[in-house]
């Protein structure tokens, strides 16, 4: 299957946010710095919501890190994580645990709610940009209480790994990025 340009842009976004150092590539600690970020963007979540995130981001790393690595130089390209990010069969697993875990975390209370202030806190601490960020929240269609559903939230990411997709909430973070 043949990506999408807006997959591939998405991936490409990805990729650079997670790139926490900036030497361009990806590696064991731009994931656990990227982790303590996050996880502590949302202090009102508890210890198990903060757990579950951060494994989730090992997950992720370690998925990568399997996939990917033949040469066993610890480090992942810009087109090796193109290469697995856009292939279901080998990212969904640690895609659906990511998903989940972020989600939740927006969701201290436990009600299946994200409201718009711990949404924002959490994706400005994976790195994207707020005016971004809004408009993907409001794409997600919040309630009246200016709150967005948990498995709304999920799906959206989910759909933003999904290579055959275009026109998804998801593609508005990429909107005027450069990676």
């Amino acid at each position: 299957m043949t990506p999408t340009s807006e997959a591939t842009d998405r991936a490409q976004l990805v990729f650079s946010l997670f790139d926490a150092d900036g030497n361009g590539y990806l590696e064991l600690a731009d994931f656990d710095l990227m982790s303590s970020r996050v996880v502590a963007a949302v202090p009102a979540a508890g210890d198990a919501l903060k757990d579950r995130l951060a494994r989730s981001f090992r997950q992720y790393w370690d998925t990568l890190l399997a996939e990917l690595d033949a040469n066993g130089d610890g480090r992942i390209s810009p087109e090796e994580f193109e290469s697995v990010v856009l292939n279901p069969q080998r990212f969904d697993a640690a895609v659906d645990e990511f998903a989940e875990a972020l989600a939740a975390m927006g969701d201290p209370d436990g009600d299946g709610l994200v409201a718009r202030p711990e949404f924002l806190a959490l994706m400005s601490a994976i790195g994207f940009r707020r005016r971004n960020i809004e408009t993907l929240f409001d794409a997600f269609g919040p309630d009246g209480s200016d709150r967005v559903r948990v498995a709304t939230w999920a799906d959206g990411i989910r759909d933003y790994y999904r290579p055959e997709k275009s026109g998804i909430p998801g593609d508005h973070l990429t909107a005027g990025a450069s990676g």
